[in-house]
């Protein structure tokens, strides 16, 4: 996994979710300033659900405080659309199936559901600044409180 102060390569394009709006976009461009990630499995389960409705209850927060928010699966956007509605998701939702984010974070780990093994981005969150500096970690997200654990690391920067 990527470390502190490392800088990541910004340089893929991912659709997004943004506004209701679907937009392909250069990740570069999210970094319009400091940007928190939020990588999470997928839409519509119940410990994803969990952390996106924790986001989307403090977004005014995150924003006040001068980040944008950006959670990512490998959902399609289509799906993210739905999902924003559902939940009142007002961040950007990024459609990732290729893993590019996890790719750039070094952030692919070996999982095991159902006796199967496969590889997949680990749930994790990122604190990136505008220049693609990782700023904090969060290895191990806390479904229930994704937002206080986020808080708490932008109080500490």
């Amino acid at each position: 996994m990527i470390e502190t102060g490392q800088r990541i390569d910004t340089d893929f394009t991912l659709d997004i979710v943004k506004d209701g709006e679907e937009q392909t976009v250069t990740f570069s461009d999210l970094l319009n300033r400091p940007t928190i990630v939020s990588v999470y499995m997928r839409n519509n389960t119940s410990g994803c659900d969990k952390q996106n409705k924790s986001l989307a209850e403090d977004v005014d927060w995150f924003d006040e405080h001068g980040y944008n928010l950006v959670a990512i699966s490998k959902d399609s956007c289509g799906s993210h659309k739905n999902y924003a509605e559902k939940l009142g998701i007002n961040y950007i939702l990024a459609s990732d199936p290729d893993y590019k984010f996890a790719k750039a974070t070094d952030s692919i780990v070996e999982k095991k559901m159902y006796g199967n093994t496969y590889e997949a981005p680990s749930r994790s969150a990122y604190v990136i600044d505008t220049d693609g500096t990782v700023k904090a970690i969060i290895e191990k997200v806390n479904t229930k409180d994704h937002a206080s654990q986020l808080k708490e690391v932008i109080r500490n920067l």
